[in-house]
């Protein structure tokens, strides 16, 4: 891995993780695009990445949202976490050799866009104080969803706070908290299977490159991430997927 590539995706990693536009998909799509060499290692590789991205925007978001953790209730965010760990140990190892090419990924980021257009709709009778248990496992059955490459996890949950009647700061807020401690987790398991794996100094010195970066980018985009709870509809999100799933798929035709 290069590190200069590294250190770019977690520069990228920190908004697209706050929006509701695939952190995933970005990271996997940039380097695609752009024949960078990240886009040819195994999927498990490019896998390791992702989390050590992750795992930087989650050390940012604990201290950037440490108020709106400590507000989010117990049982929900226990329940939104159960779902994804299920899904994890199930159908990981299928999703990283199976998943993640330009066409998946477009088609990812096609059906997150439906999703959002569709969950807006939704009349916005609930704050976020309302949620519950029953709430917190159906967000928990969205984030799942965000394994798949392209689907993001704040775009899945978002979509999913909107259908339960959620109005759209208090979805924002929602899908934000809830998405720390799944971020966190995966960041451990990954982090304890890197260990087994042992690699080297210099991985691991670029891996914690690019997780700083994410940190860093994460606590900067911070306040963009805010512009989200002003309520404005989603559509310009869901478009703007649309539209880079349509470069994937031009570019997917143009390279067979």
């Amino acid at each position: 891995m290069r590190r200069t590539e590294v250190v770019a995706l977690g520069l990228l990693q920190g908004p697209a993780e706050l929006l509701p536009i695939s952190s995933s998909g970005h990271v996997a799509a940039l380097p695609w695009l752009l024949g960078w060499e990240h886009a040819q290692l195994d999927g498990a590789r490019r896998k390791e990445l992702e989390v050590a991205l992750h795992a930087g925007g989650a050390v940012a978001l604990l201290v950037g949202l440490r108020r709106e953790l400590l507000a989010l209730r117990i049982d929900v965010a226990v329940l939104s976490l159960l779902p994804a760990v299920g899904l994890a140990f199930a159908a990981e190892r299928w999703i990283e050799t199976r998943l993640g090419g330009p066409r998946s990924l477009a088609a990812g980021l096609a059906a997150g866009s439906v999703a959002l257009v569709l969950a807006d709709r939704a009349p916005q009778e609930r704050r976020e104080e309302d949620a519950g248990p029953r709430d917190g496992l159906l967000l928990g059955l969205a984030q799942a969803c965000a394994l798949v490459p392209g689907v993001s996890r704040s775009g899945a949950t978002l979509a999913a706070a909107r259908a339960l009647g959620f109005a759209r700061p208090d979805a924002v807020r929602l899908s934000r908290g809830i998405g720390v401690p799944v971020l966190a987790g995966a960041a451990a398991l990954k982090g304890l299977r890197l260990i087994q794996r042992r690699p080297d100094r210099e991985e691991l010195t670029t891996l914690a490159a690019g997780a700083g970066a994410a940190c860093a980018a994460t606590l900067v985009a911070l306040p963009l991430a805010r512009t989200l709870e002003s309520g404005q509809p989603l559509t310009p999100w869901a478009a703007y997927r649309c539209l880079l799933a349509g470069v994937l798929l031009v570019r997917d035709n143009r390279s067979r």
